[in-house]
């Protein structure tokens, strides 16, 4: 889920499995996430650059590149689908959670292997309290996109707010493994750690 809320094919391209270590593949083996749309089954140059140089524990300017990567992942190919986007996340920012739910319907419909579509309707219905739906839209999510680390980052806070704390821990390493930098992960695991008599999972 988006934490702001609370969320051209290219010659050389990469298959998405290269970039899932093993802490994320194994965590989308756990929750047994649909395959992947053949359509999103590669990654541009730039957002493979853009993860190698997230990945990095000591890179500075990672806000930088944090935003760069939200703004590719937020670019649907479809000047409508764009569109409903935009306006499902201002009605977010108005606290209607209703009518962004509304409108990321009608961007699934219309863009239905576009991940950030299930992306912005699970930070929506969480808004609403159906937690359920949430869960299922943030595993779209990653079924299409296993790099998002805000999908796995938003997982982990919803499992850890259902005492699920060993899947909660599974989600955050996994985001952690993709973006090693954010303070709010980090201290979730260290929570974790203590509550779990520090056995890493």
């Amino acid at each position: 889920m988006d934490s702001r809320i609370k969320c051209a094919t290219l010659p050389n391209m990469i298959t998405r499995t290269a970039f899932l270590n093993p802490v994320v593949a194994a965590f989308a083996g756990f929750f047994m996430l649909a395959p992947a749309q053949a359509s999103d089954l590669r990654l541009s140059d730039e957002v493979a650059s853009l993860l190698e140089q997230l990945r990095d524990p000591d890179l500075e300017g990672w806000h930088r590149i944090e935003r760069q990567l939200v703004r590719q992942w937020s670019r649907s190919g479809s000047a409508s689908a764009d569109l409903l986007l935009q306006r499902g996340r201002d009605a977010l920012r108005r606290g209607d959670s209703a009518a962004a739910i509304e409108h990321f319907t009608a961007l699934i419909d219309h863009a239905p292997d576009f991940a950030e579509g299930y992306h912005a309707r699970a930070t929506a219905w969480f808004m609403d309290g159906k937690v359920g739906r949430s869960i299922a839209d943030l595993q779209e999510t990653l079924s299409r996109n296993p790099h998002h680390f805000s999908a796995l980052t938003g997982l982990g806070r919803i499992f850890e707010d259902l005492s699920e704390f060993d899947r909660a821990q599974k989600a955050y390493l996994a985001a952690e493994a993709i973006h090693p930098h954010r303070n709010d992960v980090k201290a979730a695991l260290e929570r974790l750690e203590r509550r779990l008599g520090g056995i890493t999972l």
